[in-house]
């Protein structure tokens, strides 16, 4: 309601603001001319202008200009109420500040050096040591497979040779399923050496299999259709769910769990560095 009433009164405004790019401040300049006050609080044309992105259509400046003119007003009578309603010791902010101040500091400083001077690098060795010893964490949500889907137009030629290509693993046999998949395929997915969450390979069939545990003991290769496509699913391996996650699946994410925490390392380190250096110095010192 408050837009609404805001979207006319500002509109030739914010045709001014378009009209006005490129004016340069002066002591008369226009775009310090308030639009709409709050409690002796003014906001003037030329922050509103700075607010809208340039190169926009005029209906969406417009359309900017008035939502951004809607919230500068909420926020104002807003914090009116607070400065109203709260007591004066609420109101002390003074320690949140420099908390806050303090905290975003050190955090940059920290950002910096960690690009700076710290280059992580996890090993193999790292990966696998750590996924053994924390094997019973990585026991998987959902079931994972390999090997190979194909979603083909039923005009498609040669489909039986495709139905041997897309269940064998032999060399030559991947290689013409992937050309003739290049030609013909609208979907095609080749995950014979990486596993896959068999959720998002079934969400690509036209009835999604219900039953995925009986289905994966039971079934090396699916195919199925619908009234435009030929769907074929070759099965090569999979694990359950609660099974532990094979290494290579995690990999990534154990990866992302040893850099992090040698970064958490090198801050700590570097915090005990920083310690005993101003020790030394004597920049720190105890009564």
């Amino acid at each position: 309601m408050y837009g609404m009433m805001l979207s006319n009164k500002f509109l030739l405004l914010c045709v001014l603001i378009l009209l006005l790019a490129g004016c340069s401040p002066t002591e008369e300049d226009p775009l310090l001319a308030p639009i709409v006050t709050v409690d002796g609080v003014s906001l003037t044309l030329g922050e509103l202008r700075r607010s809208i992105p340039d190169n926009l259509a005029p209906q969406d400046s417009m359309a900017m200009a008035d939502d951004y003119i809607g919230r500068w007003v909420r926020n104002k009578l807003m914090l009116r109420q607070a400065e109203i309603n709260l007591s004066a010791e609420e109101k002390d902010v003074e320690k949140l500040l420099e908390d806050y101040r303090t905290s975003l500091l050190v955090h940059l400083y920290q950002q910096k050096i960690l690009e700076q001077k710290h280059s992580p690098l996890v090993t193999s060795r790292e990966i696998e040591e750590y996924y053994t010893q924390m094997k019973d964490n990585f026991n998987l949500q959902e079931s994972i497979v390999q090997g190979v889907f194909i979603k083909v137009p039923k005009n498609a030629p040669n489909q039986d040779q495709l139905k041997k290509w897309y269940r064998s693993t032999e060399p030559e046999d991947l290689v013409n399923l992937e050309a003739y998949s290049f030609q013909y395929a609208r979907n095609y997915e080749q995950f014979i050496e990486h596993w896959v969450a068999f959720g998002r390979i079934n969400s690509y069939l036209p009835e999604p299999i219900m039953n995925e545990e009986r289905f994966l003991r039971w079934s090396k290769n699916y195919e199925t259709n619908d009234e435009e496509f030929n769907y074929y699913l070759a099965i090569h391996d999979f694990e359950l769910p609660g099974s532990t996650s094979p290494i290579s699946y995690v990999e990534d994410r154990v990866k992302a769990i040893l850099l992090n925490k040698k970064r958490i390392e090198f801050i700590q380190q570097l915090g005990q560095d920083l310690y005993e250096d101003a020790l030394r110095e004597k920049v720190v010192s105890f009564h």
